[in-house]
């Protein structure tokens, strides 16, 4: 069997930390200070999901001390690289989430460590902070983006799909998360497949596709 052909590859570039601007909201670089008080209110407080923290490592926080050393050491970290998602109507912090995986020498990057308060989950702003970051990797030269979560986590593998993400596999006992077996079902997009997506995102995020009330006229999977 031949080789395949030289790609003549230049390795992309590390992801910035800069503040990403969308139309519902703008994806800031992690800070706890500004946005602690509002995260523990989205992530922890009374409206916030049961179910959140089911599926990742970490959490839930039953003190603000733990939640601010957590939050602390995701500002630290540079892979995984954390965002707070702020809404840009009322300026609330409603979220935070990471690119992670980073591998620029490889073109491969990952999106994860996602953590959304109530009001974010199947929201158009939720929409808008995965076509932000995946549009940043695309425009930074890399070749793919994963998506990875745990097989039992039906939700996570529903919102992979509806961002157009191509199922790739399962690994099969993966991880030990809280003392539980986790199967890794693995989604990817690649470079060659982003215009096409990116075209979609843009006509679905566009304000006309929203009627008075904020109800979606066309779904994004069309």
């Amino acid at each position: 069997m031949s080789l395949t052909p030289h790609l003549n590859w230049t390795a992309a570039a590390a992801p910035s930390h800069d503040t990403l601007q969308g139309r519902t909201v703008r994806l800031e670089a992690l800070d706890p200070a500004r946005h602690g008080d509002d995260l523990w209110q989205a992530l922890q407080g009374p409206d916030a999901d049961p179910l959140l923290w089911d599926y990742l490592p970490y959490g839930p926080f039953n003190e603000r001390a733990d939640f601010d050393a957590w939050l602390s050491r995701n500002a630290a970290s540079q892979d995984p690289l954390f965002f707070a998602v702020v809404e840009q109507r009322s300026g609330k912090v409603q979220g935070v989430l990471s690119y992670l995986t980073i591998a620029p020498q490889h073109g491969s990057i990952e999106i994860g460590h996602i953590c959304y308060g109530r009001v974010m989950q199947r929201s158009v702003q939720a929409t808008e902070v995965i076509y932000l970051l995946a549009k940043q990797a695309f425009d930074n030269g890399y070749r793919r983006l994963e998506w990875k979560c745990n097989n039992g986590n039906a939700r996570s593998k529903r919102a992979a799909e509806r961002f157009g993400f191509s199922y790739e596999g399962l690994f099969r006992q993966h991880m030990v998360i809280k003392d539980r077996n986790r199967d890794t079902a693995w989604y990817s997009i690649i470079d060659s497949e982003w215009p096409a997506l990116a075209t979609s995102y843009d006509r679905w995020l566009a304000a006309d596709n929203f009627d008075a009330n904020g109800q979606q006229l066309s779904a994004l999977r069309h």
